[in-house]
């Protein structure tokens, strides 16, 4: 196992590098330098020259890059060129937030996409197959960023049972209640799209699961189908859905960026919004790096997860076992 791990992060290496890159590469792009195109109308020329000195600007490209990149794996992730703060603070109160915001949407995802897949494949042809249904069909025509405004203006404007902005009400306490409150339509915004691609797994799972012969063999016997399904459809089901949640994790990570922008919510994705408006290239080289490591994390560790409960399962479904 651990040799698998070591393996993995070692093909996980390269995607990282291209990134680091591209991501350098982008942030310098854009006639002139960084400090002249955030800061030039604000400062003297002397000022600017020693504050392109301090960042290491005056040097080749290629020298800035190594540079660059020794200091962030040491942790060193440089300073705001708009806050003047060390970007791993800033960074790292928005990750916070964002975790938050990120681990909401992926329980809703589980719970919600697993409930509606089973309740589907268990009434097969009835009603509550065909709204689920529909609902899937429907559901994967609306983007992230449009599923957002559309919660904003059912629930939080129309209905007005859900706040639409921030974290906490800044006029309030800001204690869990209140957090919570905050965290129901961008979670759900975040996670919908996921959530209906999981429910759509689920359901031709478990419609496989029901007509599998072993399955058929022991409802023959007489065992009850309660019993049946409790014994044979969480075990079979874990696999899979482990395997797409990984895969969805993903897409619900980048999309949990562009919902904190849609409800200004204050985390990694309106930090690079903000960033990128304010040409702050400190703080977008270091939070898309952080954004590309949290994707390799997730993959490792839905690799092992897999790994750890049968590795004849890994990527596939279980094949008739009892």
């Amino acid at each position: 196992m651990s040799r698998a791990i070591v393996l993995r992060l070692l093909q996980a290496l390269p995607i990282f590098l291209v990134v680091s890159v591209l991501v350098f590469l982008a942030a310098h792009a854009g006639g002139g330098d960084p400090i002249t195109n955030a800061l030039g109308g604000t400062l003297t020329q002397d000022s600017l020259d020693a504050i392109r000195r301090e960042y290491g600007l005056d040097r080749p490209v290629w020298v800035q890059y190594g540079l660059w990149l020794q200091h962030l794996a040491a942790g060193d992730w440089g300073t705001s060129l708009v806050l003047r703060t060390p970007v791993f603070e800033v960074l790292g109160r928005s990750f916070a937030n964002t975790l938050v915001l990120a681990g909401a949407a992926v329980l809703l995802c589980l719970a919600g996409g697993v409930a509606v897949g089973v309740a589907s494949g268990l009434r097969r042809g009835t009603w509550l197959d065909g709204a689920a249904m529909l609902l899937i069909q429907v559901g994967h025509n609306f983007p992230v960023f449009w599923s957002g405004l559309l919660l904003i203006w059912v629930f939080g404007v129309k209905l007005q049972w859900f706040p639409v902005s921030g974290m906490y009400d800044m006029r309030g306490e800001q204690d869990w209640p209140d957090l919570l409150h905050h965290l129901v339509l961008p979670a759900l915004s975040a996670a919908l799209i996921s959530m209906l691609v999981l429910a759509q797994l689920v359901r031709a799972q478990v419609i496989e699961i029901l007509g599998s012969d072993y399955l058929r063999t022991f409802r023959a016997q007489g065992l009850p189908r309660r019993v049946l399904l409790g014994r044979h459809l969480g075990r079979n089901l874990l696999p899979p859905v482990l395997n797409v949640t990984g895969l969805q994790i993903g897409y619900l990570l980048s999309g949990v960026i562009f919902v904190e922008n849609v409800f200004n919510w204050p985390g990694i994705g309106t930090q690079l919004y903000n960033a990128a408006a304010g040409k702050d290239y400190p703080m977008i080289q270091a939070g898309v790096m952080l954004v590309t490591a949290c994707f390799i994390a997730v993959n490792l560790a839905t690799d092992i997860a897999l790994d750890l409960l049968n590795p004849r399962l890994r990527g596939g479904v279980a094949q008739g076992q009892p």
